[in-house]
């Protein structure tokens, strides 16, 4: 587990713009093709066990998570940096009655016809889903880090002489989206494949969802075609693939979860988290991290826009939120745009 994917595990306030990022299904930072993918069941056990904490980098009680920064204590990996992610498991329907049952309740307070008691339900019905980066650079425990958001107005100008130049000159890898396109990582994880190599995707969880309720149902969209970085590089010759990716991305919901398109928000980020062109799929009432105004743009918007005007997204001012420490902000501040 030490190379479990932290894919996309932004907060609200938390956005991880730009290059480092990997996706949903895959949000780790550029992980290298050479790499083995571990298997998650193989490393459980104690794996954890003598885990040093150092800081506590980041928690939020709305979402019931935190972010630490520490050594592995055991395991391949002892004595190197990890950055460990703790998330309380949402509530599901058909465990509920077990829930009432089973657990043991403590009184705290009455007043009126108000009561609060503690509960201790049984493990089995109280996880934490537990994500591990490790080995963790300093750039891993950077972006995990609570930071001061800074609202960002980028033209298209400010995009050609200074976002896309910075895009080039990192370099950043998309091989793991390489990976579950060519089938070599994550193949038993897609929900559906369109093969066609211009208009075609494949769809799979985001390792944000567990799969065992649909309240915070959330998949992604990863078109096949590579030379597509983001939103900025869409025109009308794209539109036969967005159009694609929209309708049978939502009968593939359809059919395999049964909730229906109207249900359903589908969207992309600017800035993304990584650069090879992806659609979120999520269900309304699900507050996904990043479906906010500063970085989504719903897909039906986004072909609307471009059956208006080809050069939309490449001549039009666009919005998005970027951490106090990117570079990009760097960037933009040595050009006088910040």
């Amino acid at each position: 587990m030490a190379d479990t994917k932290k894919r996309s595990l932004d907060s609200d306030n938390g956005t991880e713009s730009g290059p480092e990022k990997k996706l949903a299904t895959g949000d780790g930072d550029g992980k290298d093709a050479k790499q083995p993918v571990a298997d998650p069941g193989s490393e459980a056990g104690s794996m954890l066990a003598g885990f040093q904490t150092e800081k506590i980098m980041r928690e939020s009680s709305r979402e019931k998570n935190i972010f630490i920064h520490g050594k592995m204590g055991s395991g391949p990996n002892e004595g190197q940096d990890a950055v460990l992610i703790l998330e309380k498991t949402p509530f599901r329907e058909d465990s509920l009655a077990e829930l009432f049952k089973t657990s043991e309740l403590k009184h705290q307070m009455r007043n009126d016809i108000y009561s609060t008691y503690h509960m201790h339900p049984p493990a089995h019905l109280n996880d934490i889903k537990a994500t591990v980066v490790c080995p963790a650079t300093e750039k891993h425990i950077k972006k995990y880090q609570s930071q001061e958001l800074f609202l960002i107005q980028e033209s298209g100008e400010d995009y050609r002489n200074i976002t896309l130049p910075y895009i080039q000159e990192q370099s950043f890898s998309v091989q793991w989206v390489y990976n579950i396109l060519e089938k070599k990582a994550e193949a038993d994880r897609i929900v559906f494949e369109d093969p066609d190599p211009q208009n075609g995707f494949v769809l799979l969880p985001d390792f944000k969802w567990d799969q065992k309720q649909l309240d915070d149902l959330y998949l992604i969209a990863i078109c096949h075609q590579r030379e597509i970085k983001s939103l900025r590089d869409l025109t009308q010759e794209h539109l036969p693939l967005l159009q694609n990716i929209q309708q049978q991305g939502q009968e593939a919901i359809m059919k395999r979860y049964s909730v229906p398109s109207c249900r359903l928000r589908v969207y992309l980020h600017y800035q993304p988290s990584y650069y090879h062109l992806h659609v979120h799929f999520t269900v309304l009432g699900y507050e996904a991290p990043g479906c906010g105004v500063e970085r989504a743009h719903l897909l039906s918007d986004v072909i609307q826009n471009l059956q208006t005007d080809t050069q939309h997204y490449r001549t039009r001012t666009l919005t998005y939120p970027l951490r106090a420490d990117d570079a990009l902000l760097h960037k933009l501040r040595e050009a006088g745009r910040f």
